[in-house]
């Protein structure tokens, strides 16, 4: 069952895939169909689980479940995996790699492979002040306080 992302609660289980590209603005409003379309669908032990969605910087796509309604399962995951892995074929994209880092310059994104991102903070092309995308925060409320921080805020720290 879709609701709004912006109701959902603060504890909400997230779950963020970054694309190793930034996607147009059609392959967002594409993207955020499929979305709707999906979660209107996704449920654990066949109850309906109460979801969301955000995109943001066309870059990014969070999931969200209200775990106080039902507990997403690990089919429910597996389920949302598979989604998210169709969308990688039909975009061309790279939603599930983690060993990427994703990061501000100036008013632009960055995406490098983690080697890279290792390597240009040794080099001091990035500092701990790099703004940093935290791709591990677990509920809404964490992605609100520690999602865009510092390198020094997250786990991009040890690079350092």
């Amino acid at each position: 069952m879709y609701t709004p992302f912006e109701t959902m609660p603060d504890e909400s289980k997230i779950w963020i895939y970054q694309s190793n590209r930034k996607l147009s603005d059609t392959e967002i409003v594409e993207i955020e169909e499929d979305l709707k379309v999906f979660i209107e669908d996704w449920s654990a032990h066949g109850t309906s689980l109460e979801a969301s969605f955000l995109t943001k910087y066309n870059r990014f796509i969070i999931l969200a479940v209200n775990q106080e309604v039902q507990q997403p399962t690990g089919c429910s995951i597996d389920s949302s995996v598979v989604f998210i892995q169709q969308l990688e074929s039909k975009y061309g994209i790279d939603l599930l790699d983690k060993m990427n880092v994703t990061y501000k310059q100036g008013e632009f994104l960055t995406h490098k492979s983690l080697l890279d991102f290792k390597r240009m903070a040794k080099e001091k092309a990035v500092s701990e002040n790099t703004i940093v995308f935290n791709n591990l925060v677990n509920t809404i409320e964490e992605w609100k306080e520690n999602w865009e921080v510092p390198a020094s805020e997250s786990w991009h720290s040890r690079f350092f």
